[in-house]
Parts: structure tokens; sequence; C-alpha cells
């Protein structure tokens, strides 16, 4: 199960709704170990497409080195899917290279409905396999 605090998700939601058309990605980092996402790193896409996400290369080896210094690891690496379903896609499964992150997705494609005008779902992916998780959305972390 992912637990992240409403204002990380909101956060990411915020991020790919100011992305779309295009697809929006980034990471949020915790301390190694915990489990618990906390910082929040929206990352360009360097793709600059509504159907595909990439991060530049750069960026990313700085964010490991960061997060390196930091004692921190990747929790959750999220994106958005802009036109589609928020389910991982075979390019994005073929990515997935954190088999202890918390893969987010969401959708901000027209039709998801008023009462949800957006989809958030989460996702582990272990050698190739999916599989959905439950979002556990608080206001803040246990002290």
């Amino acid at each position: 199960m992912l637990t992240i605090t409403r204002e990380l998700r909101d956060a990411i939601v915020a991020h790919a709704r100011a992305d779309h058309p295009d697809e929006a990605c980034g990471v949020i980092a915790g301390p190694e170990g915990s489990g618990r996402p906390e910082r929040f790193i929206p990352m360009l896409n360097a793709a600059r497409s509504p159907t595909f996400y990439e991060f530049d290369s750069g960026d990313l080896l700085k964010l490991y080195r960061e997060m390196d210094d930091r004692d921190e690891e990747p929790v959750v690496i999220y994106h958005s899917h802009t036109a589609t379903e928020g389910y991982p896609s075979r390019t994005d499964v073929s990515y997935a290279s954190e088999p202890g992150a918390h893969y987010v997705l969401v959708s901000t494609a027209d039709g998801n409905g008023d009462s949800d005008p957006y989809q958030f779902r989460s996702f582990r992916i272990v050698d190739g396999v999916i599989t959905e998780e439950d979002v556990d959305v608080v206001e803040a972390y246990p002290a």
C-alpha cells in the first residue's frame, strides 16, 4: 500500500494538469529504508510528448547524486497519461527499474468523470509484473 499525504498527492495532480497535454513526470524521495514519500521533485519530460515521458539523463544523474548525499531513495516515481487510463503501458514497464518504488500514474484524460476528474493509481512493477496497490491519502504522517 502507498501511504501519501494529501499535499503530495495534490502536488502530483497539479503537475500533471500543468503539463497537460504533455505527460508530466517526477519523483518523490524519502529517507532511505523508510518507505515514506516526503520530498516532491517535479522533473522535466525531456520527450515533451503527450504519449511518452522520459527523464533527462543529466537531470536524473544529478537527482540520484543528490538523493545519495541526503540518504534518500526514490519512494514514488510518477507520471501522467493524458489520453488513456492510469495504467502502466509496455513502455512504462520496460522503464521500471526501481523494484522498491511505487509507480504512480495520474490520468488527465477526458472522460474520467465529474466526480473524479483524474485517476490517481499506484503500482508495483517488479520483473515486468504489474501489481496495483491501494493508496491511503493522509493529512500527515504519524509522528
